[in-house]
Parts: C-alpha cells; structure tokens; sequence
C-alpha cells in the first residue's frame, strides 16, 4: 500500500498525525509546503493526499486541483483552521473527498482518513466500472434471462410485447433489441400512447394529410413512416384508446395504414415493439382492450423483473447513477458508505431502477460530504415503519464486511430485557434466533410490562435499548469511543454521556 502524504506548513500538525496514524499501523510521507509534494507527484503517488488550505506558496486549494487533473481518483482531504463556508465550497468543488475544519478531533481525523483510505483501496473504482457502461445493467440471475432473451430475438423481426411494473427500463429493453436486430442501421421510433391526448394520437401514429382538421396546414408523416425500415416502440400501449386499437391491428394484419384524411394506403415495412406495465389479460376480460389486437402483440412476451427482484443490482445501478448525476453537474461523484449501500439494497423501491435514479441526483446533489452515509438519506426513507430495523441491520452486515445483500428482517431476535440481563453485547448473535421479528418481540416485552402494570416503562425498554447498540458499537470498534459514536450517527460527547448514565464500561 502507497502512503498517506500529509501537507501542512504547521509542523505540530504534521507531527500529530504522523504519530496517530503509526499507531494505525499506516505509513506516511510529510511535506512543509505544497511545492515539494507537486515535485513528488511527478514520480509518484499517495493512497491518501491530506493538505491545509491556507499555506505558505501555493496553497492547499491549487494543490488540490493540480492533483486532480493528474491523477482524478485520488482522494484528498482538505483542512484548514478557517472553517468558513467559501473554505468548504471551494474544496468540494474542486473535488476534495472531505473537509476538516481545525481545531480537529485526532480520533475523527484518523477515521476519516481511514474512510478516504478504504475508499482508494477499493478493488473496482467507480470510474473503472462506468468507463464501458454497458446498455443496460444488471448481474442478477433475473435480467442474465433477459439478456438471454434479447440475444435470441437478435435476428429476429418478431413483433415483441415488454410487460414489467414502472421504472423497470422496458425502453432500454426496446432499445436493445432494435440495437441488434437487422434493423440496427434504420431509426427507432418511440411513442407513449399514455402521454398523447386521444384526438392527437391518431395523428401522431398515422400522420395527416393537408386540411383534414382545423389547424392541419402541411400534411405531416406519423411515427409509422418516421419509423419505415426500422423500429417502432409504442409505451404504455394498455392505455391506447379502444377505436385506435382497430387501426393499429389493421397495420399489424396487412401492413397498410391510412394518414388521418387521406385515401391512399401507405404500406408499412415496420417491427412494432410494445410495452406495458400493466395486466393486459385483465384488461381484455374488461372490455377496455381487444382480444385479437393483444395476441397480435404477444408473439413473444419479455418480462421485465422488478427491482426488489434483482437487489444483488442495486450496488451497480448505484455507483452508476451516482457518477453518472455527477457528471451532467460537473462535480465529484459521491460514495455511499457500506451501511448506507446495505440499507439501499433492502429498499423496496416501488418506482424500481427509475426511482432508485431519482434518488441517487438527490443525493448528489442534498447528501452533504463525498461519502454518504445512513443518516445523509432523504428523510423519508429513515421515516419508514421499518427503518429502525433496517438501519441497524445495514449497519451490522456493513461491520461484518458482508457483501451488500438483502437482510431478512423477519428473523427473530431475543427480547431485550433478557439481553440486558445476560449482558449480551453482541446483537446478532441473536438473530435468527425465532420465527418472530425483533419489534414484534419488543410488542410482546411491552405488551407483559403493561399487564404487571410496571412503572415507567418507556424509560426501562429505552435504556436497554440504548445500551445493547452502545455495547454492540463498542465490541466491534474495540472499545474506541469515537468510532463507535461515529458507527452509530451520534456525537462524541453524546456516546460519553450515555456511558456514565447507562452505567456501561467502554473497557468491557
């Protein structure tokens, strides 16, 4: 592993670090003046950069961005004993992967540095992943049978029906099979029937002639002559209206179609693909679709799965959208800490990979800092009636370097009062310990609390609570105070507080 370099004209602070960091086991490299560390840079590189801003010279800002037009997935942590809002802008701006504003606490310099640390050592950089994006993403067993499908209808000129819930990317679907298909080099056409009012869908598939309505003033092609040769892909086709249905199944039989007015038939060299997400077969049965007009469709069928069925993509589809929202702003792509990956994997997304791209611009551009945590998500997703669960599940598959997987919050977990008592620290020694859930065993605790009619009982279950998630922190940082109140989203002097009030020892 390359060294940590430190930048810095203040020698006490170089000296700190220094030793905070050898007690890490982390090898480091000082530097007075960010002159000689741009000397070094031509000959080699750090894992980690960490600079002051204000220095004698150039200061830590130009450092900053001199480093990154030479080597972009360096991560560089900026401080500075002007802790002023420009300070951090700038810095952010200029791609720092954090800012530490001095007087600084050692034990949260040292786990920053850590974090930036593991963020180098990463095995696949977001850049590399995204670098040769592939059309659409996914190595989840449920899309490898999609890919597998669009690899048979390659050659194929079938008429193809896509049905999957909303936000699933059926248009990528189209797409693809028009990408490789014979019809490659010849245009695809697309169309949401749902978004076009119903007196001008007719004109949009069709075309017009000249004067066949108020306001025609020039005839005009339809998405079937724009399309000739190639592929038209009409969204939503569960919505198209019932009397448009019999010109487009007249189009499917014989291949002909009339522009709105017009007289002479146009002969239509087409492969129409259409989506759906929603239960055409029922919609048949209700009258509202029509039967020889939906076979006509579903020559082949092509489902696509939702997201909470391919949770082992949401990793992937994360660190692309996160670069790829990054890119359209032209800032640094964000991180998401493993807890905060974890937690995003157990989602069920009901707007599926659509939904899941909305909140990855929201987190480029709301979630503060370059690594996101838990608590840096939107609101409502930590509002949830699962999310206390949720959260500490994430947080405990995260410290045991699973990979990010869904968690089962069904399994049990033993009651916390015998917890306490048994002075357990370790909450997932207890998972899966029963068939009900952890709250639902919480229920029942408070359920018999209430039948003895034991006093201040919010109180009681709420320091158990607390103490089992201090303890269980504690265990898995070591004993360290500070790792652990960052482990768990408090402040250092909370996690201090709690100790003395809840009686625990750090040094159990």
């Amino acid at each position: 592993m390359k060294p940590i370099w430190l930048v810095d004209d203040d020698e006490s602070i170089r000296w700190v670090l220094e030793k905070a960091l050898a007690r890490q086991n982390l090898v480091t490299r000082s530097f007075s003046n960010a002159r000689d560390a741009l000397a070094a840079l031509e000959s080699e590189t750090p894992q980690v950069l960490v600079s002051d801003i204000r220095m004698h010279g150039i200061s830590g800002l130009t450092l900053l961005q001199k480093v990154k037009e030479l080597h972009p997935g360096l991560p560089v942590i900026v401080m500075t004993a002007f802790s002023d809002l420009d300070s951090a802008v700038a810095a952010f701006q200029g791609g720092a992967f954090d800012y530490l504003a001095k007087p600084f606490d050692l034990d949260k310099a040292v786990e920053l540095i850590r974090r930036a640390l593991e963020e180098s050592l990463r095995e696949i950089n977001v850049e590399q992943v995204s670098s040769e994006t592939p059309e659409i993403l996914g190595q989840a067993a449920a899309m490898q049978d999609v890919f597998r499908a669009i690899g048979r209808l390659a050659q194929s000129n079938v008429t193809v029906l896509i049905t999957g819930e909303s936000g699933t990317g059926k248009e990528l679907v189209a797409r693809a099979l028009h990408k490789h298909s014979p019809r490659s080099a010849q245009p695809m056409i697309s169309l949401n029937t749902a978004a076009i009012p119903k007196d001008l869908l007719e004109s949009e598939l069709f075309g017009h002639e000249r004067g066949a309505f108020t306001g025609a003033q020039t005839a005009r092609r339809g998405r079937f002559e724009q399309a000739e040769g190639g592929t038209l892909f009409l969204d939503e086709i569960g919505d198209m209206p019932f009397d448009l249905q019999t010109r487009l199944l007249r189009v499917l039989s014989d291949g002909h179609f009339y522009r709105v007015g017009g007289h002479q038939p146009i002969k239509s060299n087409v492969r129409v693909i259409a989506a759906t997400h929603q239960n055409l077969e029922s919609r048949v049965q209700q009258g509202l679709f029509r039967e020889d007009l939906y076979h006509r469709l579903n020559v082949i069928r092509l489902r696509i799965p939702s997201l909470r069925e391919r949770r082992d993509d949401i990793p992937i589809l994360t660190r692309h959208f996160l670069m790829q929202s990054a890119q359209q702003l032209g800032v640094e792509s964000k991180r998401m800490s493993e807890s905060a990956m974890q937690f995003l994997s157990q989602l069920n997304l009901p707007g599926n990979v659509r939904q899941l791209e909305n909140l990855c611009n929201w987190i480029v551009v709301m979630a503060p800092g370059q690594t996101v945590e838990i608590k840096d998500l939107p609101p409502e997703l930590l509002e949830s009636a699962d999310a206390s669960a949720m959260i500490l599940s994430a947080q405990t598959v995260a410290n045991n370097d699973s990979v990010a997987a869904p968690v089962d919050l069904k399994n049990g977990l033993t009651p916390l009062s015998s917890m306490v008592e048994s002075h357990e620290p370790n909450v997932t020694s207890a998972i899966g310990a029963g068939a009900a859930s952890w709250v639902e065993l919480l229920e029942q605790e408070a359920s018999s609390l209430l039948e003895a009619n034991r006093p201040e009982i919010m109180d009681d279950l709420s320091k158990q609570f607390e103490t089992i998630l201090i303890k269980t922190a504690l265990k898995f940082t070591h004993g360290r105070k500070n790792d652990a109140a960052i482990r768990l989203g408090i402040g250092r002097n909370t996690i201090t507080r709690k100790l003395a009030e809840l009686g625990i020892d750090s040094k159990e």
